[in-house]
C-alpha cells in the first residue's frame, strides 16, 4: 500500500522483529512517546546515514598507483583468472 504525504510516497512495509528486538523497540518508543513505526523510520533513517560512503574519504584512493584506471581495472581483473 502506498500514501502520499507531503508530495512524497509513502510505502508500507511488513518487518518480522524477533521477539527481543520487539520488546526493546516498544520500550524505547514508549519512553520517547513514539509509535512502533516511526521508531523503526528512525532507525533506519540513522542506519542509512551510517552506512552512506563518505566520498571525500576514499576520492583519489589509488592515484599514487602506476599507470591508468584502465590498466589498473586490467591487472585487478587479471588477478581473478584461473591458472
Amino acid at each position: 500500500m502506498m500514501t502520499m504525504l507531503d508530495d512524497v510516497i509513502i510505502m508500507r512495509t511488513i518487518v518480522d522483529l524477533p521477539e527481543p528486538e520487539r520488546l526493546q523497540l516498544d520500550a524505547i518508543c514508549s519512553q520517547r512517546g513514539i509509535s512502533r513505526a516511526e521508531g523503526v523510520r528512525q532507525a533506519l533513517r540513522l542506519w542509512l546515514q551510517e552506512c552512506t560512503p563518505n566520498h571525500a574519504a576514499v576520492f583519489g584512493l589509488w592515484s599514487q598507483r602506476p599507470g591508468d584506471g584502465l590498466s589498473i581495472q586490467e591487472d585487478l581483473r587479471a588477478e581473478w583468472q584461473r591458472p
